[in-house]
C-alpha cells in the first residue's frame, strides 16, 4: 500500500462513500465541485492499483483547515490507514514557520480514540453544525 498526495476522483470517492454506508451523506451533482474545492488531498492506494482509503481538507489553508471525508473501504478498517492518511494531510498543511494554522474536524465517535492519538481534542471548542438550502425547506 502507498499514499498519493492528490483528492480522490469523484468515483473513488463515490464507492468509499457506498462501501462504508456514508453515500446518503453526499450530494452525487457536487461531489466533483466539492472535490476540486478542497484544499489538500491524500488517497490510499492497495497494490492492486484500487483506491482503499482517502481523507481530504478544505477551509482558506492560511489561518484555518478543517480535515474531511476520512473513509477508509470496511475491508481494510484497523489497519492504520486513517491514521496515515491524517498524519499526511497535517504534513501538507503544516503552516511556515512563525504562522498558526487552525486544524479542526469533526469526529465520529468511533473514530474519536484516533484523532485523540494524532493530537486533536475536544478541550475549550464544541462542534456544532448546521445545514442550510434545501434541506430547510
Amino acid at each position: 500500500m502507498r499514499l498519493e498526495d492528490r483528492t480522490a476522483t469523484p468515483e473513488e470517492h463515490q464507492r468509499l462513500a457506498e462501501a462504508a454506508g456514508w453515500q446518503g451523506h453526499f450530494d452525487d451533482e457536487l461531489r466533483a465541485a466539492s472535490l476540486a474545492a478542497s484544499l489538500a488531498g491524500t488517497v490510499c492506494v492497495d497494490d492492486a492499483g484500487r483506491v482503499i482509503g482517502m481523507a481530504r481538507a478544505v477551509g482558506d489553508g492560511w489561518q484555518y483547515a478543517y480535515i474531511q471525508d476520512v473513509i477508509v473501504h470496511p475491508a481494510h478498517e484497523g489497519e492504520g490507514i486513517a491514521t496515515a492518511l491524517v498524519e499526511r494531510l497535517v504534513e501538507q498543511l503544516r503552516p511556515p514557520p512563525g504562522a498558526e494554522l487552525f486544524l479542526g474536524l469533526f469526529a465520529s465517535p468511533e473514530a474519536v480514540g484516533v484523532y485523540e492519538r494524532l493530537g486533536f481534542s475536544a478541550e475549550d471548542a464544541l462542534g456544532m453544525h448546521r445545514r442550510i438550502g434545501a434541506a430547510e425547506e
